[in-house]
């Protein structure tokens, strides 16, 4: 494992569940700290001003790092959480930048509740693990890339699914979708779709996996999409994902999800 995914799951691990905020933020972030998720100033300040009380309202966290991908500067981690022995359970998809030494800059989050069972019989979290096919990185980055730009988009031609999920295997974590290319087709392919994305903001692959972070919107209003999809032999055959809605400017306070 790399320095820079050894400083994200540090600051998760230590900082949240260990209970040590101080000394994490200190020990894995640079020089700044700029912070886009909800709630949480920037800087080291804010994160302990705002995971100090966290912790003493959660004082039971079992919090588990199932993925994290490395690429270039930036690193992703896909997060289970169970507070106060199951009374809340979230799933958390963290981009994080970082510095020339590997220490934190940046982090940008999405958090959505945990889904024990999709249609399908999975989890919101269940499926490999392992990071394989590290030659094919920038190939599936381009997958994805293609399928949220020639599909997912507004005005793009929603017909040119099948050019990058696999019609043979697809399996599907979303808490409301059945697993296979139909269903999903289905949704992308109705001429009302609730989801509409609007921009990459971020793009982290490596090897098999590959992780977006989106500026999206759901019937109209505005959201930060994650999407984490598996491929294999050039075609996307799993999916995770994560969708929080954007608050209003005036609750901000940092510069915004993005």
């Amino acid at each position: 494992m790399s320095r820079k995914i050894d400083n994200a799951m540090g600051l998760y691990l230590e900082g949240i569940r260990d209970g040590r905020p101080r000394e994490a933020v200190t020990k894995y972030t640079g020089d700044r700290y700029t912070q886009h998720s909800t709630g949480v100033r920037d800087g080291r300040d804010g994160f302990i001003e705002f995971f100090e009380p966290f912790l003493e309202r959660n004082p039971v966290r079992d919090i588990r790092v199932v993925r994290a991908l490395e690429d270039g500067r930036h690193v992703f981690v896909h997060v289970y959480q169970s507070l106060n022995d199951g009374a809340s359970e979230w799933v958390t998809t963290d981009f994080f930048d970082t510095d020339t030494t590997d220490r934190i800059i940046e982090h940008w989050d999405v958090i959505a509740p945990y889904t024990a069972s999709t249609p399908s019989g999975h989890t919101s979290i269940d499926g490999p693990t392992e990071i394989t096919d590290l030659d094919r990185t920038e190939a599936n980055k381009a997958v994805v890339r293609g399928l949220i730009t020639d599909v997912l988009m507004e005005g793009s031609d929603q017909s040119a699914i099948d050019r990058y999920i696999s019609a043979d295997s697809y399996v599907q974590h979303n808490a409301d979708v059945e697993d296979g290319l139909a269903p999903f087709k289905s949704l992308v392919l109705a001429p009302d779709r609730s989801l509409v994305y609007d921009e990459i903001m971020l793009l982290v692959g490596q090897g098999d996996f590959v992780a977006t972070l989106c500026r999206t919107r759901w019937e109209g209003a505005p959201q930060a999409q994650v999407d984490l999809f598996r491929l294999e032999d050039g075609l996307i055959v799993e999916h995770w994902d994560n969708a929080e809605p954007v608050p209003p400017k005036d609750e901000w306070v940092n510069s915004g999800k993005f």
